[in-house]
């Protein structure tokens, strides 16, 4: 079976777990789902994440973070969609509750949260947002 949109997957499968209290959730690896989960492990909103070699691609084995029982994730979304597209300049970058959640953006640099987008004044493809 073919996967048409492996990003909205993989926040799918996270935001299961969290629901579920899960400590760890695996899904097949990317370099763009491992540079994402590195942004969510910098920003505090989960413990860790590893690069488990398998046969063929790999599998990455999330560590999620729990707070006084309560998941550090409150929500996840996929904002950029294989059939709708979105794009932000330098000036339009969103901001997640007014800077307490993260956005991550797929520029000229590479994979980076909207803090850094702002800081290079850089734009891009909005990939997702987490708070």
């Amino acid at each position: 079976m073919s996967v048409s949109d492996p990003i909205a997957d993989t926040l799918t499968v996270v935001r299961n777990a969290l629901h579920a209290h899960k400590e760890t959730v695996e899904f097949p690896a990317s370099k763009l789902l491992e540079r994402v989960l590195s942004i969510f492990k910098n920003d505090g909103y989960v413990e860790d994440y590893r690069l488990l070699k398998d046969d063929k691609q790999g599998v990455l084995k999330v560590y999620l973070k729990y707070e006084n029982n309560k998941p550090a994730i409150m929500g996840l979304k996929r904002i950029s969609r294989p059939g709708l597209r979105v794009y932000a300049d330098n000036f339009r970058i969103p901001r997640i509750l007014n800077g307490l959640g993260t956005a991550v953006l797929s520029t000229s640099k590479g994979v980076i949260s909207d803090r850094e987008a702002r800081k290079l004044k850089i734009g891009g493809e909005v990939i997702c947002s987490i708070w």
